[in-house]
C-alpha cells in the first residue's frame, strides 16, 4: 500500500498545485470582474490595493495551475496571503475562523509548501525539464 500510494505523490501534487491555484484564481476574477459572481463584501469602486492583489491572484493563479514557474508564483501568492492575513484579516481578532482569515492562511502555506515541493509531474515545468534532458 505505501508503494502504490508513495507512487501517487507527484500526480497528487499536481492535483493539489491545480485545485488551490484555481480556487485562488477565482478570488481575483470575483474582485475584479464579478465572476463567476461578485466577490462578497468587495467595495464598489475597488481601492488600489484590491486590484492589485486581484491581479497577483489570477495571473499567479493561472502560473500555478499550468505549472509555469511555480516556484516563483507560489512565493509571490503566498506572500500576498500573509500580506492580507496580517493587513486585513488579523485586525478584526485573534482566531482565524472569527476573522475570516482561515482562506488566506490556508492558501499561503499551500503555496509555501509548492515553493519547496515544486509543481509535480502534470506541469509546463517539469515538460520543460523532460525537454532539456
Amino acid at each position: 500500500m505505501e508503494q502504490t500510494l508513495a507512487a501517487w505523490r507527484p500526480y497528487m501534487l499536481s492535483i493539489l498545485r491545480i485545485m488551490a491555484a484555481l480556487l485562488f484564481m477565482e478570488h481575483g476574477l470575483m474582485k475584479l470582474f464579478a465572476f463567476p459572481l461578485a466577490q462578497p463584501g468587495a467595495p464598489s469602486p475597488l481601492p488600489t490595493i484590491l486590484i492589485v492583489a486581484a491581479v497577483i491572484e489570477i495571473i499567479g493563479g493561472v502560473l500555478i495551475a499550468v505549472g509555469f514557474f511555480t516556484r516563483l508564483a507560489a512565493f509571490i501568492c503566498a506572500g500576498q496571503m500573509a500580506f492580507a492575513y496580517f493587513g486585513a484579516h488579523a485586525p478584526k481578532g485573534f482566531w482565524p475562523g472569527g476573522n475570516g482569515g482561515d482562506a488566506a492562511i490556508l492558501f499561503c502555506f499551500v503555496f509555501l509548501y509548492l515553493v519547496f515541493a515544486g509543481p509535480g509531474s502534470w506541469s509546463l515545468d517539469a515538460m520543460s525539464r523532460a525537454r532539456g534532458r
